[in-house]
């Protein structure tokens, strides 16, 4: 006997959101399970915030339902969705204390003041700042107030949380300790989380699942490993991380592998995957991370690599990796970037590269 599957916390059916003439998101199904962190990836001006404001009632969708719970929330007032935000802006009164940004939601439900202390205190001692009741949201760092903006959203025990950038106003060193923050907190609490943002890094740390979109149109979905490793077009290739785009044909296909004769007429390796047939017009990606290089005079080709000669056309050094850029020929070159190891390749040094079949991942041409 079959069991039911589970519910999902947040399903998209069919939505569509025009602006005057202008299609904002196109159609799209999608759907969120309970308890995951979904992170909504893309460009500004893809569509990503204006799903999220229709998720929580700051526009209405033109075609298709949302759904919270499987009840059908379209036309549920925002006050009536139990929904926690949080905005890049943090959004706090500046003429309340901590206590009254925090409690303030909790003012239209039906709770005692006595609980309301408890609720704001147990919300404050979650973002790891206890004690900071009384002070006003200028007395606080932008950390500070991000938290409490995080209080503010957690202290009603929402069913969906909704960020919207909550950590594009902070600087590098503190978004990576806000990112753990989150992270950890949605963890702790299992609240499912929609989170928008254009930081790919954001993305592929935090997500249980990520929708890449494009233009108002889902281009991919996924945990972060299948969409960063296996990318299905060239737009989430090169939105998610450094890539290269080496165009090919393919000329021979196994059961194992397949072979692509690219522009230096060099044949390359890349993993069978499945799809592709003889003669078929292929980009093949390899992340800039995944190259090996060596000095050419110390380098021993490994059976079944991919491995190309080559010299070092322009470097930056960036802390504890270097970036390369290397000319194969005149017209071809591959990015690489390399962990410190043990020196620095100079500008106009000759070098090999290796690369495994298991990292060349092959999509049509577009």
């Amino acid at each position: 006997m079959e069991t039911d599957k589970k519910q999902p916390m947040v399903q998209f059916k069919g939505i569509l959101k025009r602006f005057g003439n202008v299609v904002a998101v196109e159609k799209m199904d999608f759907d969120i399970e309970e308890g995951t962190l979904v992170t909504l990836l893309g460009p500004s001006g893809c569509g990503k915030t204006t799903l999220l404001r229709m998720v929580a009632g700051l526009e209405e969708p033109t075609e298709g339902d949302i759904f919270i719970k499987g009840v059908r929330i379209n036309d549920t007032p925002i006050h009536k969705r139990n929904l926690g935000m949080i905005f890049q802006n943090y959004a706090l009164f500046p003429h309340k204390t901590i206590f009254e940004n925090v409690a303030f939601g909790l003012k239209y439900r039906d709770v005692s003041k006595e609980e309301i202390k408890k609720k704001v205190t147990r919300a404050l001692e979650m973002v790891r700042l206890p004690g900071v009741e009384g002070r006003m949201p200028s007395q606080l760092s932008g950390g500070q107030q991000q938290r409490i903006a995080m209080a503010r959203a957690i202290v009603i025990e929402p069913d969906v949380l909704l960020m919207d950038e909550p950590l594009s106003a902070l600087d590098e060193n503190l978004r990576e300790e806000m990112r753990r923050e989150v992270d950890n907190l949605q963890q702790m609490l299992g609240v499912t989380t929609i989170f928008v943002t254009h930081d790919q890094r954001e993305a592929l740390s935090m997500s249980d699942k990520i929708l890449v979109m494009k233009d108002g149109q889902k281009q991919q979905e996924g945990h972060p490993e299948a969409v960063y490793n296996e990318p299905i077009n060239h737009f989430v290739a090169d939105f998610l991380g450094h890539s290269n785009f080496i165009r090919g044909e393919v000329v021979d296909v196994d059961n194992h592998h397949v072979n692509v004769r690219i522009e230096t007429g060099d044949i390359l390796i890349a993993e069978n995957k499945g799809g592709f047939s003889q003669s078929d017009p292929v980009e093949m990606i390899v992340r800039a991370q995944r190259f090996d290089a060596f000095p050419k005079d110390e380098f021993k080709p490994v059976e079944g690599m991919n491995h190309f000669q080559g010299r070092i056309k322009d470097r930056s050094y960036m802390g504890g990796e270097v970036s390369y850029f290397i000319e194969l020929s005149a017209d071809r070159e591959i990015h690489v970037i390399s962990l410190m190891r043990t020196r620095i390749y100079d500008i106009g040094e000759e070098v090999s590269v290796q690369v495994s079949p298991h990292h060349c991942h092959l999509i049509p041409m577009e």
